[in-house]
């Protein structure tokens, strides 16, 4: 069986390349085309013997995503991509322009096993994991498409990344090598629904990067009835975790809150998130909930989203209400994929990828 190339540090690399007889600096060349260049093809490392780029096709593989639809927002230059695995799973990535550059949320997994009511990607449950290659690939394809560097990424797409620990751990080193794409760790945010053990298993890591916790509940018996992971670790677990995270890594938390209609958006619920979280280095920040017809979770009113604000900036607390990026292509995760397998419109043997303003 054929390695997997790409999800291979620099020093295992090395190893594997010496193994074939070949000098080690092989390595550092074949690395650089993986992860500066983004190469699908060992062809297309031009500076390497006709030899050795068959040597490492007879013993290696490079996992890569093809585009198997395309939507590009009119408002905001938001690009949300389906992608095609090797094994014809579908993941999905966003593409973000802000003023500091471009951002890329990358899928963990395909679909998700947590089951968070509001969340489109968990409604089919998980298939498997990514490898630490599929969501580099994720990265460098749409580079390659659109023509642009990415500067920042956030672990926000299909998937719980703590529930990939290992391959996720393996992914950040990888886009943070020097040798790499060396995206500063702190560029990179992660986001969990709230994996305790990972959490502290994270934080002994000290990687620097953001995390991002999806908190959604003020109390115990909102948060349950919202996010089955609460019912393994509570409140009480998960506040500690991310008090000792902080005080550890000095690296401020955020907290996700996406706000649903009628079950915790209300004043009452905002003092009481207040009170939780009192003393803790964090910042808030609420997401107006995407509506998805198999959920029943409905986006609150404006007003009500200004209120909680209000209230949390009251008590001290920094707060951001997210901005809704590719409102007009669905680009919160597990949207399109889901269509996609609902309705079948994208079959085994599709052709070129659609590009579609929508």
């Amino acid at each position: 069986m054929k390695a997997d190339i790409a999800s291979l540090t620099l020093p295992e690399l090395t190893e594997a390349v010496t193994a074939l007889g070949l000098p080690k600096y092989r390595a550092s060349q074949i690395f650089r085309w993986l992860h500066k260049a983004g190469v699908r093809d060992f062809d297309e490392m031009t500076d390497l013997p006709l030899k050795l780029r068959a040597d490492l096709s007879n013993n290696f593989v490079i996992f890569s995503c093809d585009i198997e639809k395309k939507l590009c927002s009119e408002y905001d230059n938001t690009v949300k991509y389906l992608y095609r695995l090797h094994d014809g799973e579908r993941i999905e990535s966003v593409v973000m322009q802000y003023k500091y550059g471009y951002t890329v949320c990358v899928s963990s997994q395909v679909g998700c096993r947590m089951g968070c009511r509001f969340c489109a990607s968990t409604l089919e449950g998980v298939v498997r994991n990514l490898t630490p290659s599929e969501i580099l690939a994720q990265i460098y394809t749409a580079e390659r498409d659109l023509g642009i560097r990415v500067s920042h990424v956030v672990m926000m797409g299909m998937g719980e990344p703590l529930d990939n620990y290992d391959n996720v751990l393996r992914f950040l080193r990888l886009i943070a090598d020097p040798d790499g794409k060396n995206i500063s760790m702190r560029h990179i945010s992660l986001s969990t629904c709230g994996v305790v053990p990972k959490i502290y298993a994270l934080m002994e890591e000290d990687l620097q990067l953001t995390l991002s916790v999806s908190l959604h509940a003020p109390t115990d018996e909102i948060r349950r009835a919202m996010m089955p992971v609460a019912k393994k670790w509570d409140l009480k677990a998960l506040t500690d975790a991310c008090r000792a995270y902080t005080e550890r890594t000095s690296r401020r938390i955020s907290f996700e809150y996406a706000l649903v209609r009628g079950v915790n958006d209300s004043p009452a619920c905002a003092e009481t998130l207040a009170k939780l979280l009192r003393g803790m280095l964090c910042h808030v920040n609420l997401i107006p909930v995407n509506e998805v017809a198999e959920t029943g979770c409905k986006e609150s009113a404006p007003e009500t989203v200004r209120r909680f604000a209000e209230i949390l900036s009251g008590k001290g607390f920094a707060v951001t209400v997210r901005r809704k990026l590719g409102a007009d292509i669905n680009a919160a995760c597990g949207q399109l994929r889901r269509g996609a397998a609902k309705n079948d419109t994208f079959s085994a043997d599709i052709g070129p990828a659609q590009e579609e303003k929508q």
